[in-house]
């Protein structure tokens, strides 16, 4: 056949090839949808757009709509048959968290142990938090633990921006690994490009060992690009941890007064949980880069450091998909007096608005805190257009005054209280890798209840009245980005 045959004959056959190849992935796509997709509306939306859009949909659908971190991550998990890295203790019986708890206040070992069925770390006594607010006190103690560390350093962050804030921690990260700590840094890949130039730069002349977490590119990597790392941890020589809300950049140092100012909530940890935030790292390096971090500079003893019964919650697209939310619907189903809800980002889906509306309907005292000023239009938008389902039922709903924001905190019945970062929308509930800390504490909750009705009397309630009297041009453009909800 000549080439100009060959020509031709292509010609009139590459129209069919298209056409098999997009039926072939169209019913590829739709298939796998209807066989593993959970809620039937989200596959109905699904195999629509596959077939409503040839070609495009089936691949809109493989890089967004498909979990494909849960292989990968099983193969890297150690090996069940080696011993433990971490040396907390196994945990602890209801017996002592019982009586640890206020008898008023002991029903919360039932969520304890609903917690104990769903996450794979126990719940362990000992422990230490405390509270830091905004970078203003959070950058200073995580900076001062850095500079007296003598054995390991292990940073994850979502954002670590090249400012004035990020450029000390870089110093600060340098001057350990020239002191001989070992160090390392794991940075989401699309967090890391909140600036440019990015810090990356800076850490490798430092000589500090860092990693992109699920970096778009080569190809392959398109496949993971809506699923992030989202988890906000520092912990030193294994003993000192630090998580919460906070990124590392300068708009959370509000006192200096920055461009975007934005507040935020962070911890201290101390104690036996302190071995989970560092397994939570391990395990996310490990996955990235291939290399295990073992032995006593990552994991040494750990004793007792304070009253705090906690419990170490890794949440993600993988093994432990969905278990944050099984917390949080376990946590309001058990509640009985109050429950304390401040989140910069609230886009509940059904069974959740349905577990806020039941603690009100049964005389629970239900507090929403949400910032008035939101960085983000549209989330905002789709967060309005939820509030009357929660309003009309009892719920209480507050926002709070400029500067925005970022805090995340639950607390139950002033005695329960989970911090860290996630956000009460579907993008942390089931695509980001997220980490949170549940503590069973009277002191504890009760300090952190009393910030929150602080923070609740300088906000401005939000009536049902008000919702509905909307215009209907914003009650159209709210509605119209809450259909978006699952994919903000």
């Amino acid at each position: 056949m000549t080439a100009e045959a060959a020509g031709e004959l292509a010609a009139r056959l590459w129209p069919y090839v298209v056409a098999g190849l997009s039926v072939g992935l169209s019913l590829l796509a739709s298939g796998h949808a209807i066989l593993y997709k959970r809620d039937p509306r989200s596959a109905m939306l699904w195999t629509g757009l596959a077939w409503l859009l040839p070609l495009v949909g089936g691949v809109l659908y493989f890089m967004l709509g498909v979990n494909r971190i849960r292989r990968r991550a099983l193969r890297l998990r150690p090996d069940p048959a080696r011993p433990p890295r971490s040396q907390a203790p196994e945990g602890c019986p209801a017996e002592a968290l019982a009586e640890h708890l206020p008898p008023p206040r002991r029903h919360l070992t039932t969520l304890a142990a609903l917690v104990d069925r769903v996450v794979s770390r126990p719940l362990v006594p000992g422990n230490r938090l405390e509270p830091l607010v905004n970078g203003d006190a959070a950058y200073p103690a995580m900076l001062e633990a850095m500079a007296a560390a003598r054995h390991s350093i292990a940073l994850s962050t979502y954002i670590f921006d090249r400012d004035e804030a990020g450029l000390a921690f870089a110093r600060a990260l340098g001057t350990a690994v020239k002191r001989g700590v070992a160090v390392r840094v794991l940075i989401d890949a699309t967090g890391l490009r909140y600036s440019w130039p990015s810090i990356l730069g800076d850490l490798r002349r430092a000589g500090v060992p860092c990693a992109r977490f699920l970096p778009a590119f080569p190809f392959g990597r398109l496949l993971t690009i809506n699923l992030r790392n989202h988890r906000k941890l520092l912990v030193v020589d294994g003993r000192v941890g630090f998580t919460g809300g906070l990124n590392i950049r300068i708009g959370h140092c509000v006192n200096r007064a920055p461009r975007h100012p934005v507040r935020d909530l962070h911890f201290r940890v101390e104690g036996p949980v302190v071995a989970q935030l560092q397994e939570a790292f391990v395990e996310d390096w490990r996955f990235t880069t291939g290399e295990a971090l073992e032995g006593e500079a990552w994991f040494p003893p750990l004793r007792c450091a304070g009253p705090v019964f906690a419990r170490g919650i890794p949440d993600g697209p993988d093994e432990d998909f969905e278990v944050l939310r099984w917390t949080l619907l376990g946590a309001l189903a058990v509640a009985r007096e109050s429950v304390r809800v401040m989140t910069p980002y609230f886009l509940p889906d059904a069974a959740l608005i349905s577990a806020l509306n039941l603690a009100a309907l049964r005389g629970v005292a239900v507090d929403l805190l949400l910032p008035g000023q939101n960085n983000l239009p549209f989330v905002h938008w789709a967060s309005q257009a939820h509030w009357w389902q929660v309003l009309e039922r009892g719920c209480r709903l507050w926002l709070s005054p400029p500067p925005f924001d970022h805090s995340k905190l639950f607390v139950v019945d002033d005695c329960w209280a989970l911090i860290g970062s996630t956000n009460w929308d579907p993008r942390s509930l089931r695509l980001n890798f997220e980490y949170n800390v549940e503590c069973y504490d009277p002191t504890l909750a009760g300090q952190l209840a009393a910030w929150f009705d602080a923070r609740r009397r300088a906000a401005r309630p939000v009536s049902l009245a008000e919702v509905d009297a909307r215009p209907l041009p914003i009650r159209l453009r709210d509605g119209l980005a809450r259909l978006l909800t699952p994919y903000l």
